[in-house]
């Protein structure tokens, strides 16, 4: 029996039982700030924080996603809040086991008769040690079968980019560990660039620098939000937000007023790293390919595609034309469940 015919008798096996092994097949963005599930029969079935609140003594898990990320530098010595990836990879695989065993569980519906397929999304450059950790710590959460598949491959096929033709087409994939540059031709990454800054250095930029600029201590939940409300590359954007922290001076509570101008200042560095690394990728770009960007643009998906701004910086830098996809931050779920429906044509896209 040749492969076409085998996913053609599973599909069949699949509406003929409504339970077969095509409905508990889920394809996973695995970011370091956030997971999505996709089930094939369901669309999008869980959106949640990669945080997990454990027990210290026991092991035991108090809490994840949501509920975990509240509790943030709000607990005492009982509980840990983990975050167990960092620059897209896993750090801590037994927290990520825990976590991922219990997204498993909130996505289901009802039982499954057998354990589910899951086609992961990782980022491009990840090593061979990162790839089996991530295929173990799957398996032990409940996953019958791992597959991966590069994260901007996977954004790409989201977008409704056509890779498997042989025209160039460039994704910028901004998250919250990794910034993943493809140019994309001929169902490969035929040229990337891969730096791991992402949303959470740019957290980590504005914390460094209302302690530097202001002596106000915030923590990581408060400079995400300020990114979220203040971030803007636009030198004329003078809106402001009221920002609480301890001042480090004296210790105490303080609220200052924050003006958009700073962040833009504090977010400098982790800005230029992307747009060099979207340089060296159009450096490495093959001249017939490059011809294509030239006339296609380059394409921004992930969370950091949404900072103000950043495509008309990218276009100054570059020259060329930027466009946000329509829906950056569940662009790379729904493509890898593009690729799960049809795995023998997007066979070629897959990590092997």
């Amino acid at each position: 029996m040749g492969i076409r015919d085998f996913i053609a008798r599973l599909r069949g096996s699949e509406s003929s039982s409504g339970s077969g092994m095509f409905s508990s097949a889920m394809a996973i963005d695995l970011g370091t700030a956030n997971t999505i599930i996709h089930q094939l029969d369901r669309g999008i079935v869980l959106e949640e924080p990669s945080v997990i609140a454990i027990e210290r003594d026991t092991g035991n898990v108090q809490a994840v996603g949501r509920e975990a990320k509240a509790m943030l530098g709000r607990t005492g010595g009982d509980i840990s809040v983990v975050r167990p990836l960092k620059d897209g990879v896993i750090k801590e695989a037994t927290a990520t086991m825990a976590m991922l065993r219990t997204f498993f569980e909130q996505a289901q519906t009802r039982r499954f008769s057998m354990r589910p397929k899951v086609l992961v999304c990782v980022p491009s450059g990840i090593t061979e040690v990162e790839v089996n950790a991530v295929r173990t710590s799957l398996e032990r959460a409940g996953a019958r079968e791992v597959l991966l598949v590069p994260e901007p491959l996977a954004a790409a096929v989201g977008v409704g980019l056509p890779v498997d033709s042989a025209v160039g087409n460039m994704v910028v994939d901004i998250g919250g560990g990794t910034t993943e540059v493809a140019v994309i031709s001929l169902n490969s990454i035929a040229a990337d660039s891969s730096i791991r800054i992402g949303g959470d250095e740019m957290n980590e930029a504005i914390v460094s620098h209302m302690k530097k600029n202001a002596n106000l201590l915030i923590g990581e939940r408060t400079a995400e939000i300020v990114k979220i409300n203040l971030g803007s590359l636009f030198e004329d954007d003078n809106r402001e937000e009221e920002v609480s922290g301890t001042n480090i001076l004296r210790g105490v509570p303080l609220t200052i007023t924050v003006q958009a101008s700073q962040i833009r200042e504090a977010l400098e560095q982790p800005v230029t790293s992307i747009i060099q690394a979207i340089i060296q990728g159009l450096e490495r770009t093959p001249p017939e390919l490059a011809r294509d960007i030239v006339n296609r643009g380059i394409v921004l998906t992930g969370g950091g595609a949404l900072l103000r701004g950043l495509d008309v910086l990218i276009t100054r830098n570059t020259g060329l034309p930027v466009r946000i996809a329509d829906n950056p931050l569940s662009c790379t779920v729904l493509g890898a469940g593009i690729i799960l429906s049809d795995l023998y044509r997007y066979r070629k896209l897959l990590i092997n």
